[in-house]
């Protein structure tokens, strides 16, 4: 009789604490259920919405009555698109500002955190072209690369340069100016997440180096740079999607010109969409994009094993 009461006992407790789980779990998905609503409308319904739209030939303000699905048609028309091909090439070589901009950031930040004064007036400085309105940056490069009358070809002049680059205004410069213009805006916030992951490293490693005759060079090779490559891999990742991402500076300078000079993927998909009301192809080019980042990122996720220390 004993043992069936202790039974009925466990059972009738497992039965309430299943309960009051559900219950839980209930009230945890109202809390959440905004949230999700509007991420599902916001985001995942615009993805799936892309990934459909690209296999049909459509025109948002014909009505939907008038889509026509046209396969993979799309994606091989890409293959025949001299702009879009003029695209890829630029994002590739618009990459290279991540690991440059990576580069110049380490360097400040192991300066300003060991051998600089008023540190946090450096990070405030640094930091700001980052969070300042891409309009005004515009304005202020746009001054400094002027043909004639900028600072920059002001001073390549008196160096003896004759025929300074036209900069933003020269096909063959103006990717670069680009580049120049979107690595200047990123240090500031790669030097500050530096910053953090160099003050997250022990003061005993390098009071043990430092034990053992270490000079600077041995101790950022064996120390600082293994310590701070999570930092690292995280700046990469991010760096090389916003990379592909570049849009507002191409919107205010060039508007991917000129002679399609400045021309990326984003943009190219803007006008297609939204002035060419071409809704199919621009989707089509929208998922090859996404398959160039998920590939980019999947390789850096593997290859970070070979170099990432957690």
């Amino acid at each position: 009789m004993g043992s069936k009461t202790m039974v009925y006992t466990e059972e009738k407790k497992k039965f309430k604490k299943s309960r009051i789980e559900k219950n839980e779990n209930l009230a945890g998905f109202l809390f959440v259920s905004p949230m999700l609503l509007g991420i599902s409308v916001v985001v995942l319904f615009p993805i799936v919405a892309t990934f459909i739209l690209a296999f049909a030939d459509w025109k948002f303000v014909t009505g939907i009555e008038q889509l026509q699905w046209t396969g993979m048609e799309n994606f091989v028309q890409l293959l025949d698109d001299e702009k879009f091909l003029k695209s890829v090439i630029n994002n590739t070589i618009f990459i290279f500002t991540v690991p440059i901009t990576m580069i110049i950031a380490l360097f400040l930040a192991v300066v300003i955190d060991k051998n600089v004064f008023m540190k946090s007036y450096f990070k405030v400085a640094f930091f700001m072209p980052y969070i300042s309105s891409v309009v005004a940056i515009a304005v202020v490069w746009q001054v400094l690369f002027h043909p004639s009358q900028g600072p920059i070809n002001q001073v390549l002049m008196s160096l003896g340069i004759d025929n300074p680059p036209t900069w933003i205004s020269d096909p063959q410069f103006a990717l670069i100016s680009l580049m120049i213009i979107h690595t200047w805006i990123s240090i500031g916030f790669s030097l500050i997440v530096y910053i953090a992951g160099l003050q997250s490293i022990p003061k005993e490693l390098y009071e043990a180096a430092d034990m053992d005759g270490a000079n600077s060079w041995y101790k950022f090779k064996s120390i600082t740079f293994p310590m701070i490559s999570p930092t690292s891999f995280f700046l990469l990742i991010t760096g090389i999607i916003a990379s592909f991402k570049v849009f507002d500076l191409i919107a205010v300078l060039t508007q991917g010109g000129p002679l399609n000079a400045t021309t990326m993927l984003v943009w190219h998909l803007y006008e297609r969409a939204f002035l060419e009301l071409d809704v199919g192809y621009a989707s089509a080019i929208a998922v090859v994009l996404f398959v160039f980042v998920f590939l980019i990122t999947i390789i850096q996720w593997i290859g970070q094993k070979k170099w990432v220390n957690y």
